[in-house]
């Protein structure tokens, strides 16, 4: 390692360090295991980088500043205009091409990783289109490292390697290398908000400092490349464990063409494509292009270390006001999500990440049957609480691959699955935090979910000679099902005139000493995020919908069809793509009214699941689901993401909100489960 320079940055540790938008566009890692690389894509540009797992960010955002050093200088994600397309099918590859807004030029990046070595590649052309501006532009590129999931405490200097003149960064032993095909003509690193590349450029369009070490602080590496010598180059940003293992591998992967590693990286993808007979294209709107890229982007979130370990999102809500404080964000593992994610696999033909999943679930699950609210990928639990449908879904998903006859092996799930029964009657049937994790008591969708999953587990008790226990469990999921309606009906609606009769949204009642016979009529709730307190019987919510789903009620029992009534009046919003629903009515977790995030309080809006929900319930109701799956289809941004909310009211006239488009929350990427009806039991 070559150090350069001696200048020291100013303006020590830099601004409070904050996240990135989480409207996410696209996300990528080569399929091999030996790329433990991944990246997320927003605004035409690259967001985080994980390294070495999928829960770990290590960067805020990469991308380009481009300047005339005289009128202007742009900033990628802020001034030009986006397009991202993905060139191949079944492959988790981008092209994105932001314009200048006054047509004068553009940049078109390819974006991908090293098929084999922990490297984000972002192959880059300039294209001048006004040739008066072609002596004058200047590029540059500019990255904020928030290296092991902080933004505090990162160091950074210049190097050298052979020549090749890079940008480096460090904090906790976790080393980031930046580097460019033609090389940087001139590079400095600065500490964001006071002496940054991008404060110096938007001073007077030039880069005038040249500083070539920033210690523990929030720091940003600054690199100019001269494209009039090269209008094509590659941007290679390698992590690793050490310093001279990480340039080493950046400089491996520049040796190599971009389209040697672009065949590689393709090949990888279209091998998991596991058998044509689960090509559902017909059953789409779109020929299959979401279902296809659905997959990918499922397959892409699974841990390559701790295999079978899913994460929920490669994002953080409202990153953009969030800092270091909340290093979780929904890059950790949900039960209830992995299970629903390596369900739609399983629907989609995938055996392999679905059978690890049970298996990492199966080591994840503590003595007493229970499983953590959620974790990081190597087990450590993160939140404290405990939901009655996370313990029953991982036998849900053993049962389904005991259906469609996966080989289990040597691996035997009837203890994993006993424990939870055990774990489930103890503590039930009171859950002390519903699906959305926000209150206890009685609730539909937990409730359903747990008589599912006890089924379930009767027949592996009977495949195992066990009848007694077998019909002992049944017998307590046959009493569950007897009292729903006493638990979790209202006779007393108030919400649409003539419907007095429906399903609530949760009986709450406290579950360390339940109420066995709590009234819905006149039970309160206390709705979270500052919603406050409501008659229970006048909340209502979709997910009673499991009931029809899992097939513990008939799709015509009348209360069922009096529930969608009210939910329909009270829930249902048409957007410009189709029909959404909100969780529940005073839902408090969600963007403001002004379009601001939100920040403890705010607006529920209209999440895309519960269309897909919709769509399985019209299903069993024996009608075409294709139009629920056609407004997915329509809800997925350009780059085939799926947003967890949608904002369903009139568009803001500053136009940072617009009705049917993504709000600021996260990116929901579970979407195939909506296209196969043998997903669910």
């Amino acid at each position: 390692m070559t150090l350069s320079g001696k200048s020291v940055a100013f303006g020590a540790p830099g601004i409070g360090p904050r996240w990135t938008s989480s409207a996410k566009e696209g996300l990528g890692t080569a399929y091999h295991t030996s790329c433990r690389l991944w990246f997320t894509l927003s605004h035409g540009i690259v967001n985080e980088i994980y390294y070495p797992h999928v829960d770990q960010p290590n960067t805020r955002d990469f991308q380009f500043l481009i300047s005339d050093a005289e009128t202007f200088c742009h900033e990628e994600k802020r001034d030009l205009d986006h397009q991202i397309e993905c060139p191949e099918l079944n492959c988790l590859f981008y092209r994105l091409t932001n314009s200048d807004r006054a047509g004068r030029y553009r940049l078109i990046k390819h974006v991908l990783t090293d098929p084999h070595r922990s490297v984000l590649l972002v192959h880059t052309r300039v294209d001048v289109l006004d040739e008066s501006l072609r002596a004058k532009l200047h590029l540059y590129a500019l990255l904020a490292p928030h290296i092991a999931r902080y933004g505090a405490g990162n160091s950074g200097w210049c190097s050298e390697v052979s020549g090749l003149q890079l940008l480096c960064a460090e904090r906790g032993g976790v080393h980031l290398v930046m580097g460019c095909s033609s090389g940087f003509s001139r590079r400095s690193i600065g500490y964001v908000g006071a002496s940054d590349g991008w404060r110096d450029l938007m001073n007077n369009f030039k880069m005038d400092w040249e500083f070539h070490t920033a210690m523990g602080g929030n720091i940003a590496l600054t690199g100019e490349i001269d494209f009039r010598r090269a209008d094509e180059f590659m941007i290679a940003i390698a992590i690793g464990g050490s310093y001279q293992s990480t340039a080493s591998k950046l400089m491996q992967s520049l040796s190599d063409p971009f389209e040697v590693h672009r065949q590689a990286y393709v090949r990888q993808w279209q091998r998991t494509v596991a058998n044509p007979n689960y090509d559902f294209s017909q059953h789409t709107s779109d020929g299959g292009h979401m279902y296809r890229l659905s997959r990918c982007v499922l397959l892409a979130h699974e841990d390559k270390t701790f295999q079978g370990a899913l994460v929920a999102s490669m994002s953080i809500p409202w990153g953009e006001v969030k800092g270091d404080n909340d290093v979780g964000g929904y890059h950790l593992v949900w039960t209830r999500d992995l299970v629903q994610s390596a369900t739609a696999l399983l629907a989609a033909g995938q055996a392999g990440t679905p059978l690890r999943a049970l298996i990492w679930l199966a080591a994840m699950q503590q003595p007493d049957g229970s499983f953590p609210q959620n974790s990081w990928i190597d087990g450590t639990a993160y939140w404290s609480g405990f939901q009655l449908d996370e313990i029953a879904v991982p036998i849900l998903l053993a049962w389904r691959l005991h259906r469609e006859g996966v080989t289990l092996g040597l691996f035997d799930p009837c203890t994993m699955i006993l424990r939870a029964v055990a774990y489930l009657i103890l503590h039930g049937p009171v859950t002390a935090q519903e699906r959305w994790e926000e209150n206890a008591g009685y609730s539909p969708s937990t409730l359903a979910t747990v008589i599912a999953s006890l089924v379930c587990a009767a027949e592996f008790a009977k495949d195992h000679d066990d009848p007694g226990t077998a019909d002992f469990i049944l017998a307590y999921a046959d009493w569950l099902a007897a009292h729903l309606e006493e638990w979790t009906v209202t006779t007393q609606g108030e919400l649409v005139e003539g419907v007095r009769r429906h399903y609530i949204r949760i009986n709450p009642t406290d579950p360390q000493a339940p109420d066995p016979h709590p009234d819905p009529n006149t039970s309160m709730l206390q709705v979270a995020n500052g919603a406050g307190l409501h008659a229970a019987r006048n909340v209502v919510g979709c997910d009673f919908l499991h009931l029809v789903r899992f097939g513990i009620r008939d799709a015509h029992d009348p209360v069922v069809l009096d529930s969608i009534e009210v939910i329909d009046h009270v829930l249902k919003r048409d957007l410009p793509q189709g029909p959404c629903w909100r969780r529940y009515n005073h839902d408090g977790y969600g963007q403001k009214d002004d379009g601001s995030a939100y920040e403890g309080t705010g607006v529920g809006r209209s999440w895309p699941i519960l269309t897909g929900e919709r769509g399985h319930y019209e299903l069993s109701a024996g009608r075409d689901p294709l139009p629920f799956i056609a407004a997915m289809e329509k809800f997925a941004n350009e780059g085939g993401m799926i947003t967890e909310q949608l904002w369903d009211a009139d568009d803001l006239p500053d136009g940072s909100m617009k009705r049917g488009r993504p709000t600021g929350d996260a990116v929901v990427l579970v979407a195939c489960r909506i296209f196969n009806a043998r997903a669910q039991p």
